[in-house]
């Protein structure tokens, strides 16, 4: 095993996109037959739909390794490792709230997005800067029910929850209605989107994402805009 990897594996993939979202290199879409799915019309009662926003930070990941919690960059290396000044502050975070993660199971991570610097949206943020939106053992995914509880218990955010209905879609538009220009975690920039997952069986079934149209990825980190760092949280 790799010490610096310890996972030996990536701790988050992409979610794909829904056909009508904002593309950049390397995304990819999911079928018009599963957005249909997410955003018109159910299978059947089965399907249970969750919506909720989307944030704009950098993917990272708490996973508990044998007893030792670790913080993990999206790559899956340690985030201690990392030569972003971000990703330090991130691993340092979760030494000082390491307590609160011990409801992870050996094996499992919680992912989630780390908004201390301003990467295509700027934040006045009213809660922590880190966010959660998984649960993850291996490539499954927890159901919503147990990652909400199990998060909800220990006291640590979550995006908010937009839609959830079972045996019915929500579309684009009403999420994005619903979001309003800013959303409800301190944008200060325009929201950029939402996520959707559908749950069947007791299972995570799919996702899918929607980035509006006109985000630019990216544009207040300073290797891509020559400025200095904007951060929305700072020690």
């Amino acid at each position: 095993m790799n010490p610096a990897k310890p996972l030996d594996r990536q701790c988050y993939v992409s979610i794909v996109h829904l056909p009508c979202s904002r593309i950049g290199p390397g995304d990819h879409k999911i079928t018009e037959g599963q957005a249909r799915i997410l955003t018109i019309k159910p299978r059947d009662r089965k399907d249970r739909i969750i919506v909720s926003e989307k944030l704009d930070g950098s993917n990272v990941g708490v996973a508990n390794l044998g007893g030792k919690i670790l913080a993990l960059g999206r790559s899956g290396y340690l985030a201690q490792s990392s030569p972003y000044e971000h990703h330090q502050l991130f691993a340092a975070w979760v030494r000082e709230n390491e307590d609160r993660f011990g409801f992870l199971k050996d094996g499992e991570r919680l992912c989630g997005e780390w908004l201390a610097l301003a990467h295509g949206t700027r934040y006045e943020l009213k809660h922590e800067p880190f966010v959660a939106f998984d649960i993850m053992r291996g490539e499954e995914r927890a159901i919503f029910e147990e990652f909400s509880g199990r998060v909800g218990a220990a006291g640590i955010c979550v995006p908010t929850v937009l839609f959830t209905g079972q045996g019915e879609s929500f579309a684009v538009e009403d999420a994005m209605k619903k979001l309003g220009e800013f959303g409800f975690h301190g944008a200060i920039d325009a929201v950029e989107g939402a996520v959707w997952r559908v749950e069947r069986e007791g299972e995570v079934d799919f996702l899918g994402k929607y980035v509006r149209g006109d985000k630019v990825g990216g544009v207040y980190l300073p290797e891509l805009s020559g400025s200095t760092p904007i951060w929305n949280w700072r020690p």
